[in-house]
């Protein structure tokens, strides 16, 4: 796959080189938001700027809310979120003449994951959500050690937070015990270093520091996520200010996806690519 992109990215370059591209000279193009999106977003960027030398491109990945957000006031071109905009972010968006369009970029599951020592292989969602909401304390009342059980979710202005949220918790809230963190690394870094925790990251985020669960019986992978099958299967999307101009640099950026390039670089980042080559 590797050795693939490079090929790719090498026929890119004598291409741009031979016809005279980069006719985005002086162009900014902004992007901003989900940590999860984060890494398609800066695989993508990496491509821009070899396309396109003089393009100003930045990448901050700063949360889905602050990403709709930075849309919303103007502070960027591109709005990177794990999860749908929320009405009242439409709402607000309207009042300031902002109007978001969704580009779905790819998939992704919420993978629920335990420190690699941790013998269980399978919970419920129903075991999830009772450990969340502090019903579940000790990894014993699931089939593991005698060991207290370490809580870890994301900060809740988080998509990925959103999703889980959504699938697990629904109407119930989690325990004081749980710890909040503000990313999908930060995330891994608590589990991987931490014998009793439980935390979830997107399937990006997937090595062999950290181990997955099956949720009531099924394994995140790209088929149980592209299929549905998979209990927290979810888009992974870019906002737009309306649909942008074709033929633009945003508009060439948000449907990369649709490329073969842009499909295996979704694919090299651990997500689930929207097409099929």
């Amino acid at each position: 796959m590797k050795r693939n992109l490079v090929i790719k990215l090498t026929l890119v370059m004598m291409i741009l080189l031979a016809f005279g591209a980069g006719q985005a000279s002086a162009q900014r193009l902004t992007i901003d938001g989900s940590t999860t999106v984060g890494p398609i977003a800066d695989a993508w960027a990496e491509v821009f700027q070899t396309m396109y030398p003089d393009l100003n491109i930045t990448v901050q990945k700063t949360g889905s809310g602050n990403g709709i957000a930075a849309l919303i006031d103007g502070r960027a071109d591109v709005g990177m979120s794990s999860r749908f905009m929320r009405p009242s972010e439409f709402k607000e968006a309207i009042e300031k003449d902002v109007y978001p369009v969704a580009h779905v970029v790819a998939m992704d599951g919420v993978c629920v994951v335990l420190h690699p020592s941790n013998p269980v292989n399978n919970l419920s969602l129903d075991q999830v959500r009772r450990i969340y909401a502090g019903q579940i304390t000790n990894w014993n009342e699931v089939g593991g050690p005698d060991m207290s059980i370490v809580v870890v979710s994301r900060d809740t202005s988080s998509g990925t937070y959103g999703s889980f949220s959504d699938a697990v918790m629904g109407s119930d809230r989690m325990s004081g015990r749980v710890e909040y963190v503000n990313s999908n690394p930060q995330a891994h870094a608590r589990v991987r270093n931490t014998r009793g925790a439980i935390g979830y990251v997107g399937v990006g985020f997937l090595d062999d520091q950290v181990k997955p669960v099956e949720l009531d019986g099924v394994a995140p992978s790209n088929r149980s996520i592209a299929t549905g099958r998979y209990p927290i299967a979810r888009a992974q999307f870019m906002f737009t200010n309306g649909f942008p101009k074709l033929g633009s640099v945003v508009h060439e950026y948000v449907t990369f996806y649709l490329t073969e390039l842009g499909h295996e670089l979704v694919e090299s980042a651990g997500f689930v690519p929207v097409t099929d080559y």
